[in-house]
This record gives C-alpha cells, sequence and structure tokens, in this order.
C-alpha cells in the first residue's frame, strides 16, 4: 500500500540516493528522458542528512521501499549546497505578484524523482499534498526549478498548480522557476 510521509530514517536517505541515481540525465538515453523525465543532481548521502536535519523530505513508501520522493529544501540549505547559494542570488531580482520574491516566507522543492515502475499512479500529487500538509501553514507557497527540457516534470507539476514566474538560462540549462502558491 502506498503512503506519503516524511522521512524518519538513514536508510530513508539511502534509498533516496540510489533513486536518483537511477534516473539521473546522463544515465538514461535522449528517449527515456523525454519520455519519462529525469532529475539533473545527485544529492550526496551528507547532503541529504543536512538537508534533512533542516526538514524533513516527503517520500512515498510502498512497504518500506522509497519508491518517490520530493525533497525539501529550506532557504538556510544554501550555507551547505553551493549550488541552491547559485539559485537564490539568481532569484533575488525576480517578482512573484509585484513583490520580490524575498517578501515571501517559501522553500524550495529541491527535486521530485518517481521510480518508474509506480510513474502514471497519481503519487506526484501524492507527494504534493503531503508538502502541503505538513508545511502549508508555516509558508506562502513552495517554489521549485525545472529543465524546459523536462517535459514530464513541466507538465506533472502544471496540473498540481504550479505556475511559471520566471525562464532563465545558466551554463548547465534552461529553467522554469515554478511556484505553487498556498494562499
Amino acid at each position: 500500500m502506498l503512503k506519503a510521509t516524511t522521512v524518519t530514517t538513514e536508510n530513508e536517505l539511502l534509498q533516496i540516493h540510489r533513486l536518483s541515481q537511477q534516473n539521473l540525465k546522463q544515465h538514461l538515453d535522449k528517449s527515456t528522458q523525454q519520455k519519462e523525465g529525469f532529475v539533473t543532481w545527485l544529492y550526496s548521502i551528507e547532503l541529504l542528512q543536512n538537508m534533512h536535519r533542516l526538514s524533513p523530505s516527503i517520500i512515498v513508501k510502498d512497504e518500506d521501499r522509497v519508491v518517490a520522493y520530493a525533497l525539501t529544501t529550506l532557504k538556510e540549505s544554501k550555507a551547505f549546497h553551493p549550488d541552491l547559494e547559485t539559485m537564490f542570488r539568481n532569484l533575488e531580482a525576480v517578482q512573484y505578484k509585484n513583490k520580490p520574491l524575498s517578501s515571501y516566507r517559501f522553500y524550495c522543492m529541491g527535486q521530485i524523482c518517481v521510480a518508474k515502475e509506480y510513474r502514471g499512479k497519481g503519487i506526484v500529487d501524492m507527494l504534493y499534498q503531503k508538502h502541503k500538509e505538513v508545511y502549508g501553514s508555516q509558508y506562502d507557497f513552495l517554489l521549485t526549478e525545472i529543465s524546459t527540457s523536462n517535459l514530464r516534470s513541466l507538465k506533472a507539476h502544471e496540473k498540481i498548480g504550479f505556475q511559471t514566474i520566471y525562464t532563465y538560462k545558466d551554463a548547465m540549462d534552461e529553467w522554469d522557476v515554478v511556484v505553487w502558491n498556498w494562499n
């Protein structure tokens, strides 16, 4: 039976790491990337542990197996997550509803991934509904960046209610910054 919950064990972090490795863009052929989507970053166990200490991520489990995750990434994570520092620096000038992003209470979903055999079963919705349940009273919205070439992810996020507020290009890719407003 599938259940959305927060990370509570080291073993769950190891399973997140393994699932991320299996779905890295560089490990998938172009056809699979286009059809199934991909993840861009491999989060080390140490980075996952540090992020989890600040705030636990959301996972979906089938019995004891982690079959999906959506990483909770607080702004404070930039102290040990250099890529996040770059992202937040890029977002400083971005406006949302005619106000700077910095004037809102928000956090980032660092990465989302669903095991291949569990895709198309509503798990993305389960992950995000659990995010809203756990963190909705503390934050105005959830923000994430999605590669504009990851069409499956863009469509899944749009279905949840995320809206693109900004698009930019860096040395790695072109990114849509999307927000799921909880107010």
